[in-house]
């Protein structure tokens, strides 16, 4: 990079904050700060919904496996995503809208203390924080690799750098600030990618192989084919399943979106419009990774630097920074999402029970608490990430794959399935039981059986058996112990149905008071 390049990364830095500064002025209370008060777009929410999915770990981890193994990396990431995000559009975009709406809270785990119980709300709760502090770890120790190549930065330094502005421009304008970073960060990874893209293609051209030539060439043997290597039938099947869950709502950051849009309607216009970038716009960005063994040798084993490889041998000075943006761009739109998300969830469901006083912060001691805990989210998140790549973590595609898609199921199904009539029977013990199980199996076929398998455990039952264990026990003890009370019910009616989609002010529930049916505040 030289001083064009800079200028590029440092202008995107300031746009950030000062998007964060204008975002300031819409926050006046929790639920702008948390659901932009319902007040959000449907189209600013299906862009901010596809832009919170994305990482730098695209342009690490899933480019060396575009590198290693082609098109499989398309065929088992982005179109199980674009699936479940459509099936989920119907499924579950508006039925979590109506929790803010009708349910009136500002948290997507907030409806489990009325839907199950206190102890179920705090298990998964506190799950979800200590999986996402992993999760966002991994995300930064992503962009501080390709940092690292593009400028010779340490890891930590990276992580460092990141962290700090996005902490800057998501703490003080909340979920106003992440989706409208989001917004151009859309339009920065358009200009990157199309670049690239186009930079890839006269590359080739200059060597005389052809847009369609290039797979018939000997390196790419193979890389045509949807499912290779560990990546197979199994594997795309349980990927979805997974996703169907994580990408509407599972991991929270993305249930927030369905929530801050104005009704059931438009969360639903905006998790479809969320579909469709999710099944086009990957193809032209993994394109140049599926082209890169043509036009780089990777130093690493597994080719996670190849696309950085790529962009620093054909793109021009400043188109070069345009592309680092764009990293950052994405890395930093789920970060700061996902923070946003965790600070709910802490500031609406655990401190509540945790202090007395919690239970009576008005709107600017919620607001500065809120605030307070998206920067400590992101302060350990970032102290993860300097040891992702110890022996604990693994590498950064490990932690993200297996460590993320296996346990986000057991957190996921009571949260989710919870939502539908069909699981009605389905009370605090299926949710309980099924969610340490999950967890049991999820440390089973990773570590004490994965031990002794020769080969060890398949990738693709390392990530499905947790999820199948809780979504079997989830379904089968809630036949077999019933425990759908008229209050639980009642619940189940409100995000069910239609009704009054005024926005309310969420105050956070005390550990004893109930919820559902409150009035406006």
């Amino acid at each position: 990079m030289n001083s064009l390049d800079w200028a590029v990364l440092i202008g995107y830095f300031g746009v950030m904050v000062a998007i964060g500064l204008w975002s300031h002025k819409r926050v006046d209370n929790v639920s702008d700060f948390f659901t932009a008060g319902g007040k959000m777009p449907w189209w600013l929410s299906g862009i901010s919904h596809h832009m919170s999915g994305y990482s730098a770990v695209m342009f690490t981890g899933y480019a060396g496996i575009a590198y290693t193994y082609g098109v499989t990396s398309f065929i088992t990431w982005s179109f199980p995503i674009a699936l479940g995000i459509a099936i989920g559009s119907k499924l579950f975009a508006p039925r979590i809208n109506r929790l803010r709406s009708r349910l009136h809270v500002a948290s997507p785990l907030e409806y489990l203390k009325n839907r199950y119980n206190l102890s179920t709300q705090q298990a998964l709760a506190w799950s979800g924080m200590l999986l996402k502090i992993v999760d966002v770890g991994a995300k930064w120790a992503a962009i501080a690799t390709l940092l690292s190549v593009f400028t010779g930065a340490t890891l930590n330094q990276g992580i460092l750098i990141t962290g700090a502005i996005t902490a800057v421009y998501c703490t003080i304008g909340g979920l106003w600030a992440d989706a409208l970073t989001e917004l151009g960060q859309f339009v920065i990874q358009l200009l990157a990618g199309v670049s690239m893209f186009v930079a890839v293609v006269m590359k080739l051209h200059e060597k005389n192989i052809g847009f369609f030539g290039a797979w018939d060439e000997p390196v790419l043997h193979g890389h045509g084919k949807p499912l290779v290597g560990p990546y197979g039938t199994v594997f795309l099947l349980a990927f979805l399943f997974i996703k169907l869950f994580e990408y509407n709502g599972g991991m929270l950051n993305q249930a927030q979106r369905y929530m801050a849009t104005g009704s059931a309607h438009e969360a639903e216009r905006s998790a479809r419009l969320s579909a469709i970038l999710w099944l086009v716009w990957p193809v032209v960005l993994f394109f140049p990774m599926w082209m890169s063994p043509l036009l780089v040798h990777a130093k690493k084993p597994d080719g996670s630097d190849s696309y950085a490889l790529m962009t620093e041998h054909l793109l021009p000075h400043g188109l070069l920074g345009l592309v680092v943006v764009g990293f950052f761009s994405h890395t930093m739109a789920m970060c700061s999402s996902d923070a946003n998300a965790i600070a709910a969830v802490f500031t609406r469901d655990v401190a509540p029970v945790l202090s007395q006083k919690a239970r009576s912060w008005g709107e600017r001691s919620g607001l500065i608490a809120a605030r307070v805990t998206t920067v400590v989210f992101l302060c350990l998140s970032m102290a993860v990430a300097t040891q992702v790549n110890s022996p604990a973590f693994k590498d950064i595609i490990t932690v993200v794959i297996k460590w993320v898609a296996g346990l986000m199921g057991p957190i996921a199904i009571p949260m989710m399935l919870g939502l539908l009539r069909p699981f009605r029977r389905s009370g605090p013990t299926a949710a309980l039981t099924s969610w340490a199980a999950g967890l049991l199996a999820f440390w089973l076929v990773n570590y004490p059986i994965n031990w002794n398998v020769d080969g060890g455990v398949p990738l693709q039952y390392q990530v499905s058996v947790p999820l199948a264990v809780s979504l079997v026990l989830y379904i089968l003890i809630g036949w077999l112990k019933p425990e759908d009370t008229p209050e639980r019910l009642a619940v189940i009616d409100k995000v069910n149905t239609d009704g009054d989609g005024v926005s309310a002010v969420p105050v956070p529930a005390a550990a004893g008071d109930d919820i559902v049916g409150a009035p406006n505040q």
